[in-house]
């Protein structure tokens, strides 16, 4: 395998074309943005503001090997996320601890109190299959009509009941005051942003990069060893057997001129009120200093470019009939979020990646 063409240019394809140019290979990056970096991408605005193009992209894991990988290509700043989220006029933590508790229902619990508030609260379900399962199961009706139900509906366009459990089985509860929105070992921005890190990782003699190119116009045409393919696995097939739904989103970015501080914490969920699911103010999660402000507001929606796979029993079942095409599939090994269907985040794409790597090389 002397030549290989990777088909993206995000975390996915980015991981695996370094591994392979580090290995000795000659790698040609396509993609069909104008830019690399995937849904990471960052740049500054028009008002000189580093922002997320796609949305907020907060780096966490427990994986000190995934970290330290990334070291390699960047510096970090150290930063946990925080979010509240907006029940009738006033912000709460969120995920939902002792505070929102003793907030929400004007009490005073402490660790053990909160805990048995959320047992006389809760809804037992066996089994839990549906989101909804595990939301009720964890903390009542009230709890999950507040936070969870019309913020599942407006970001997936179905109800909990609808999806697997594992969409809401992410969020956590706590019966502590911790109102970070992760607990993971090691959470970090990249210093000078993910652009940045991907150049980084990208800059690589034996990489050649070329954006504004769709996978068709050279599939037939690039003469390679091997393929690197991280685009949806359907559209590989030319949607044979139809396609697999996905979930997108529109984002509505906004500059607030003289504005110091727009928001208390990075991101304000609004799970019952307007049509977007949240806003993110962009200066928390980079600690850039700007006389104003640049935030951003994300409106789910059914059609548009795909960002979240539908995790429906359904689709995994259509999934694993394109997953049987990629298997006969030679010199072609499919990697990341939309080619394995896969609601992975950044820290599992980064693993499954170089997984791959290891795989192709070893």
């Amino acid at each position: 395998m002397k030549n290989v063409l990777v088909v993206g240019a995000g975390y996915a394809g980015s991981v695996v074309a370094r591994e392979m140019a580090d290995a000795g290979r000659r790698v040609f990056v396509v993609d069909r943005r104008h830019h690399i970096a995937g849904n990471a991408y960052d740049e500054h605005d028009a008002h000189g503001v580093l922002v997320h193009r796609y949305g907020p992209h907060i780096f966490h894991t427990n994986a000190a090997r995934i970290f330290e990988y990334l070291s390699r290509f960047t510096d970090w700043r150290p930063y946990e996320h925080r979010v509240r989220g907006i029940v009738n006029g006033r912000a709460y933590p969120f995920p939902i601890n002792r505070d929102t508790l003793n907030q929400l229902y004007d009490l005073d619990l402490d660790e053990e109190g909160a805990a048995g508030f959320l047992e006389q609260a809760r809804e037992p379900r066996d089994p839990v299959r549906t989101s909804e399962d595990v939301v009720l199961n964890s903390v009542g009706r009230d709890l999950y009509e507040k936070f969870f139900l019309n913020y599942t509906r407006k970001q997936w366009g179905l109800d909990p009941s609808e999806l697997k459990a594992g969409v809401a089985a992410r969020i956590p509860v706590r019966t502590n005051t911790d109102d970070r929105y992760f607990t993971d070992t090691f959470q970090a921005m990249p210093l000078h942003g993910y652009t940045r890190m991907f150049e980084a990782m990208l800059a690589h003699p034996n990489i050649t990069v070329e954006l504004g190119v769709h996978f068709e116009d050279v599939r037939g045409d690039f003469k390679r060893d091997h393929t690197i393919y991280t685009g949806p696995i359907d559209a590989y097939f030319g949607y044979r057997f139809g396609r697999l739904p996905y979930r997108s989103l529109r984002f509505e970015h906004e500059h607030l001129p003289g504005v110091h501080r727009y928001q208390e914490t990075g991101t304000v969920n609004y799970p019952n009120d307007h049509d977007y699911t949240r806003i993110t103010e962009f200066k928390h999660l980079t600690g850039q200093q700007h006389r104003g402000t640049s935030i951003v507001r994300e409106y789910p929606q059914a059609e548009g470019d795909p960002y979240y796979p539908v995790p429906r029993e359904e689709n995994e079942a259509l999934f694993k009939r394109y997953e049987e095409l990629a298997k006969a599939e030679r010199d072609v090994t499919f990697v990341g979020r939309l080619a394995q269907y896969r609601y992975y985040n950044m820290d599992q794409v980064v693993g499954a990646a170089l997984a791959a790597a290891r795989r192709l090389l070893y």
